[in-house]
């Protein structure tokens, strides 16, 4: 039997996979390219050539200790150079001793959260939000705490983050682009979450940590800078993968920066590292280490996901939809029409069309759409949102 909390977990588990599974029975009766399937975070596009290539070497090669354990913390050249690489984009000082290699970005959350929490320690997350952080902080013995953005814009909100900080909290999860929104937060929302953390943390003697989970800070659009959060936020830790930005998710392979602004940072990488060790990860994929460091200021079609975008965003505005448009990564998060998003989900399945209610990103009355799909797919399914459309119209 599972346990009581595992249970009580996979009741409430992720909407993006239940999702799925309903199209994956669509598909079965009327065949996959009748079923426009936007559940899942998934690149369809293939990494750079310069990944390939360097994989490609690397496999032929015969160069020695490729496939031996290393320091806990990764290779420390690849170390060295994603340092040299976050230096030049963020201006702030760092070295390989600031970097710790992981099994993505989820392994490096829960790294993170395993290294600084004591049990009952609150973290913040802030809605709408990828729910698997839920499940993470959960994992260390911590409490998640919701926090809404501003419902007009989904930034960040001073005064609710302020509302919500006790004399508990631990850390604050941010996460720009934002999934599910592709939302990327303002510098000048992040400096107003920086005042208030200060400020609270004067209050309270406490140290509150802000863990950056950045997976699709290569895929922006429109020329936006993204704010850089060592800059920003003395007590804070990068965590990033190249699932998204080198379209490279089945390979499990990211890293944590810690500020060298942090209290106490040697004794923090420390901790990181026996995490990293014995949550079971070991160390990060030995080749695919190797295999990222000389592509680490590329980032995998991101034309195309703009053009893709562009296509779905308009046709939906078009429609009568109202969306935030999208500055970053691949997701659409537009409000559903009618309140209950599931129930909206739920008749969209008659058109083949699988869509993520919000309510499962702590956002209800909305829904997500995953645009990392084919233009095939893209182009097939606007006849199926027009019909969705219409009878919701009629319904009204």
């Amino acid at each position: 039997m599972l346990s009581e909390k595992i249970a009580a977990n996979l009741n409430r588990s992720s909407w993006i996979r239940a999702m799925f599974e309903e199209g994956e029975k669509l598909r079965a009766i009327h065949g996959d390219d009748k079923v426009f399937d936007f559940t899942l975070g998934n690149p369809d596009t293939e990494p750079p050539e310069s990944v390939k290539n360097a994989l490609k070497k690397l496999a032929m090669g015969d160069m020695p200790g490729i496939h031996r354990y290393m320091n806990n913390a990764g290779f420390i050249d690849v170390r060295e150079a994603i340092a040299a690489q976050l230096q030049k984009e963020s201006g702030v000082p760092l070295t390989s001793e600031h970097i710790v290699m992981t099994c993505g970005a989820a392994g490096g959350l829960n790294v993170v959260l395993k290294t600084i929490l004591n049990p009952e320690d609150e973290v913040i997350v802030l809605a709408p939000y990828f729910v698997e952080y839920l499940f993470y902080i959960d994992n260390h013995g911590g409490v998640p705490v919701i926090v809404n953005t501003s419902p007009a814009d989904f930034q960040p909100d001073p005064q609710e983050l302020e509302a919500h900080i006790t004399p508990r909290t631990k850390a604050v999860i941010i996460n720009s682009p934002n999934n599910p929104t592709g939302v990327v937060y303002s510098e000048q929302s992040l400096r107003r979450m920086a005042d208030v953390l200060e400020a609270k943390e004067k209050e309270f003697g406490n140290t509150i940590y802000v863990l950056s989970d950045e997976p699709y800070n290569k895929l922006v659009y429109e020329g936006i800078a993204l704010p850089q959060v060592l800059q920003i936020f003395k007590n804070s830790f990068v965590i990033n993968s190249f699932s998204k930005s080198l379209s490279l998710p089945g390979e499990r392979i990211g890293f944590i920066a810690v500020s060298p602004g942090l209290e106490y940072c040697n004794r923090i990488m420390d901790g990181l590292i026996f995490c990293n060790r014995t949550l079971g990860f070991v160390n990060a994929p030995a080749m695919i280490q190797k295999v990222i460091a000389g592509s680490l200021g590329e980032a995998a079609a991101v034309n195309h996901y703009r053009e893709k975008r562009d296509i779905l965003y308009n046709h939906l505005i078009d429609l009568g939809f109202s969306c935030i448009k999208p500055e970053g990564a691949f997701y659409l998060f537009p409000k559903a029409l009618i309140p209950d998003d599931v129930e909206f989900a739920g008749i969209a399945q008659k058109y083949n069309l699988l869509l993520v209610p919000g309510k499962g990103f702590g956002w209800p009355g909305y829904f997500r759409l995953a645009y990392c799909v084919s233009l095939k797919t893209i182009e097939g399914s606007l006849p199926a949102f027009e019909a969705l459309a219409t009878e919701m119209r009629s319904k009204a």
